[in-house]
């Protein structure tokens, strides 16, 4: 029996000695990694994880001009209607369609036989009366000593001066049908009253035009600058007015001569600026909207009369308002919220008050100091995280627009604490080698 005993000691020692070096490995193992895990945390997140990485932007207090988006549809500064103002045959269009024309330009001849005869017949009649006024004045000149003398009576010498006065006035009457019969000829050659553009012909060649009314010929337009016409809410407008009032808001400088930019209709923002020229003082009783006027240069002709356009006017300013990115804030019908990281990396939600959206921000008028860091960017990654698990605050940009990743600079930041991990595992994977 003790022969025994002493064989199945002897059996199960290497197996047990060998079991045993397996888990001291094992437990080594662990041991090694999760030793780096603790320094690597960075001051936060519990379970040996470094804390994840949000976007923030810094609150910077400013003035931020409050920028209204309306409705409006292009017009001409001027509009003349070409009419024929002489009857007769059109005989030739000098223009071409379409084309742009000079003040002054010629545009239709109308056939001037006419209207020749009938100055023709001015100038006739012009002559005869003349004649008769130096006959009258004749007769007049010489009744006059005789009448100083008694050779002829006072009514005979009266008779005489009212001739000749008579003969001046037909003579004044003749002047002014020579000059009307000049006018009428010369609205034979139909121009054009300004200078812009001119649209199609509405009469063609051979058409008697100017018979009782006058004939309605062509249409110019004047399309550099433009005037946009557009309308504004009559409550936006009292409501802008008592923020003024109250000192929240002051007025854009030179209210009449504010600036405006032009929103075409595929998005697009017309590169020249405009001026507003003047705001109606009565409301539409019917919409309830008030009628605003902008003036807008036209250089090349891009612009349209009759165009459907956006107009973006900055009316007021915020004063010491504060820009946040859109995506920073949630909106609920409880109110509007953003999330703020102190130094410690602890975030806290935040009820702010929002005015109006300019260039993809929002323009917060209360609820944020200067210097306070507002989450913008990482509400993701705290999904898959406790709650209360601190963050680490960088610097948050703009999204590329060509593809680039939102927040490109926090990510390289975020890459390069790998580097130091990846160095201190070379020296353990090669420590077996070293071994051998």
């Amino acid at each position: 029996m003790p022969l025994l005993h002493v064989s199945r000691q002897s059996s199960f020692s290497p197996r047990l000695a060998t079991v045993a070096a397996v888990v001291l490995l094992v437990l080594a193992g662990c041991g090694k990694s999760d030793a780096p895990g603790g320094p690597g945390g960075g001051g936060g997140g519990g379970g040996g994880h470094p804390a994840p990485e949000v976007g923030v932007v810094v609150a910077a207090p400013t003035d931020v001009g409050l920028v209204t988006e309306l409705p409006g549809r292009l017009e001409a500064s001027r509009v003349a209607q070409v009419r024929a103002r002489a009857s007769g045959i059109l005989l030739k269009r000098e223009f071409r369609e379409g084309s742009d024309v000079k003040a002054g330009q010629l545009l239709f001849r109308i056939d001037p036989a006419p209207l020749v005869a009938a100055a023709q017949n001015a100038q006739a009649t012009l002559a005869r009366a003349e004649a008769n006024a130096v006959q009258a004045k004749a007769l007049a000149d010489r009744y006059k000593p005789l009448v100083e003398a008694n050779a002829v009576s006072k009514q005979e010498y009266a008779t005489a001066v009212a001739s000749q006065k008579t003969a001046e006035a037909d003579v004044a009457a003749g002047r002014a049908a020579v000059q009307t019969a000049k006018i009428n000829l010369g609205y034979a050659d139909v121009t054009s009253p300004i200078a812009g553009r001119i649209g199609r012909a509405l009469v063609t060649e051979g058409a008697l035009v100017g018979q009782g009314d006058a004939t309605e010929l062509a249409v110019v337009q004047q399309i550099n600058p433009l005037y946009v016409n557009f309308t504004q809410s009559a409550s936006d407008v009292l409501k802008l007015r008592k923020a003024v009032a109250d000192g929240q808001y002051k007025r854009a400088s030179g209210d009449e001569a504010a600036s405006i930019r032009v929103v075409l209709e595929d998005g697009t923002d017309y590169p020249l600026e405009g001026k507003l020229l003047f705001s109606d003082l009565t409301v539409d009783s019917t919409t309830g909207q008030v009628t605003l006027r902008a003036e807008v240069p036209n250089p090349k002709g891009e612009l349209l009369p009759g165009l459907y356009v956006r107009v973006k006017l900055e009316q007021a300013q915020a004063t010491n308002a504060i820009t946040v990115p859109q995506q920073a804030v949630t909106r609920t019908q409880q109110g509007d919220t953003v999330s703020v990281v102190d130094k410690d990396g602890k975030i806290s939600k935040r009820t702010v008050k929002i005015s109006a959206a300019k260039d993809n921000q929002w323009v917060v008028l209360d609820g944020l100091k200067a210097g306070e860091q507002v989450m913008v960017d990482g509400f993701q990654k705290l999904q898959m995280m406790p709650p209360g698990t601190p963050v680490k605050a960088v610097p948050w940009t703009k999204p590329n627009p060509n593809g680039g990743g939102a927040a490109a600079k926090p990510a390289a930041e975020a890459a390069s604490p790998a580097a130091p991990a990846a160095a201190e595992k070379a020296p353990a994977d090669k420590a077996p080698a070293e071994k051998k």
